[in-house]
């Protein structure tokens, strides 16, 4: 069962395995957990809600699971629009006993400076303020600063100070973030 709802203010989505050694012998004890599968339940429950689902994510082991729930919508997201999506999406989660123990969700909003990990991100994240750090530079520069443009085959475009507007390839981004308007 789920331990209490941690709210907050503020995938990859390949499967999650944490192998615990008995020092006994050769075992292990292997637990999945399918994060596709959450996230399904996470985009049916934000979206029957009106919100947009940003991101899951889980962190810990067997014994510590952490599932993090990121929604948003225009305007931002209320501490009862955490809380609705915790209480529904706790509940799935353990009548559909996806997790065998005990684990703890967090629903938060994704927050004004949150980092950009998925490249659906840098479409819904459209029109805000970024910076972006990549592998191998372009021209000579290495970091931008600007304004999301959009994704579009697998090309992320900013614009940039004096209407100039930059394509910069998805893989060689190494690190991007919101850069948070006041």
């Amino acid at each position: 069962m789920g331990a209490s709802p941690l709210f907050c203010w503020g995938l990859d989505r390949l499967l999650w395995a944490a192998v615990p050694a008995d020092s006994e012998s050769t075992r292990t004890l292997r637990m999945i957990v399918d994060l596709e599968q959450i996230e399904a339940i996470a985009e049916r429950v934000a979206g029957g809600e009106g919100l947009t689902l940003i991101d899951v994510e889980l962190k810990g082991g067997r014994s510590n699971a952490l599932l993090r729930v990121y929604i948003d919508k225009p305007g931002g997201v209320s501490h009862a629009d955490c809380a609705l999506v915790s209480e529904q999406m706790s509940a799935i989660l353990d009548v559909e006993d996806i997790f065998p123990g005990s684990y703890v969700l967090e629903v938060s909003s994704p927050g004004l400076d949150r980092k950009l990990v998925k490249p659906r991100e840098y479409q819904y994240f459209t029109g805000r303020r970024a910076r972006v750090v990549l592998r191998e530079p372009v021209g000579e520069q290495k970091v931008f600063e600007g304004r999301l443009e959009g994704l579009d085959e697998g090309r992320v475009r900013m614009g940039l100070e004096g209407e100039r507007i930059v394509e910069l390839e998805l893989a060689n981004i190494s690190k991007a973030r919101l850069l948070p308007e006041l």
